[in-house]
């Protein structure tokens, strides 16, 4: 199986990347700069794109089995500034513009194409259980979901397999929002983010990359999934098992004032969250290695994963 993806060098891309490569796939990993490309495993292909055109890759969509759509900038990578805003909207929806001019010029078509979005899109909901029938919420961080799932949708016309992929928190130490979150434990001064009353949806990195290569696989899956574990704790009780992961106590809370002068809008990401639950992931027929928090984490912990 021949996979492509976009935004391959970040967390996700990597796992995934080495996941396939491991079994013998071939992958291609689309980056704006191929030339200083580090972390990738050994056999992956680097290939240049401009994130906006199929220009220079364009051709390989014929080769591919399945394109994997992550790109997009960083959601927690400095404070939303009307440039930043722009920026993390724009380059998702311009991905999935090259994504789709690439399929259509080519002869044969990939089967399935894997967008990637957030459980951001249905934005905050307090208690109320999400499957992937709720409606988006009407924030920035649902907003841009909703443009970037949009921005590939033309696909389906062409009679391309599309599967939506609504994740939540990615479990892992070596990259993404976790290890921010593992630090203060470090230094014995964790605890709940702001009342801790909001839910925290998560995935360890293994299920996540299983889930994306079940969704690729199985050729009855189309449509919007939740990638989160069964049961969403809240913050305060995810928190707690973090804490006893790592034998360190989570007792000390962060006001949700302290974090929204020190990230301003931004703040909502960890204070705001979603019950988003794998209703049709299930459905489907995946069954999670980790559907509880502690066993994960302490996983990811002793693993470095």
């Amino acid at each position: 199986m021949h996979v492509i993806i976009t935004g391959g060098t970040g967390l996700i891309g990597r796992a995934l990347t080495q996941s396939l490569l491991a079994d013998g796939h071939r992958v291609t990993v689309l980056s704006r700069s191929p030339g200083a490309v580090r972390g990738l495993p050994s056999g992956a292909e680097v290939v240049g794109w401009d994130a906006r055109t199929a220009q220079g890759w364009g051709h390989l969509a014929a080769e591919a089995d399945a394109i994997v759509n992550l790109a997009g900038a960083g959601i927690a990578e400095g404070r939303w500034t009307a440039a930043r805003k722009k920026l993390i909207l724009e380059s998702r929806v311009n991905a999935g513009k090259a994504v789709v001019e690439a399929i259509e010029g080519a002869t044969p078509r990939p089967k399935v194409l894997i967008q990637a979005s957030a459980v951001g899109y249905y934005g905050p909901h307090g208690d109320e259980i999400l499957t992937e029938d709720a409606a988006p919420g009407s924030d920035f961080l649902a907003q841009v979901c909703v443009a970037w799932e949009a921005s590939t949708q033309a696909v389906e016309a062409l009679g391309v397999r599309r599967a939506v992929i609504r994740t939540g928190v990615v479990l892992s130490m070596q990259g993404g929002a976790f290890p921010r979150l593992v630090l203060p434990f470090r230094f014995f001064a964790g605890g709940p983010l702001g009342s801790g009353r909001q839910r925290f949806p998560w995935i360890h990195i293994d299920d996540q990359v299983a889930a994306i290569r079940f969704l690729i696989e199985h050729e009855e899956a189309s449509g919007p999934f939740n990638l989160a574990a069964p049961n969403p704790p809240t913050n305060r009780e995810f928190v707690q098992q973090l804490g006893k992961a790592m034998g360190r106590p989570a007792l000390l809370p962060v006001p949700a004032l302290a974090l929204r002068l020190l990230f301003g809008e931004m703040a909502t990401v960890l204070l705001d969250g979603q019950r988003a639950v794998p209703a049709a992931l299930e459905r489907a027929g995946f069954r999670f290695t980790y559907p509880e928090a502690l066993p994960a984490l302490r996983d990811i912990l002793q693993n470095g994963k």
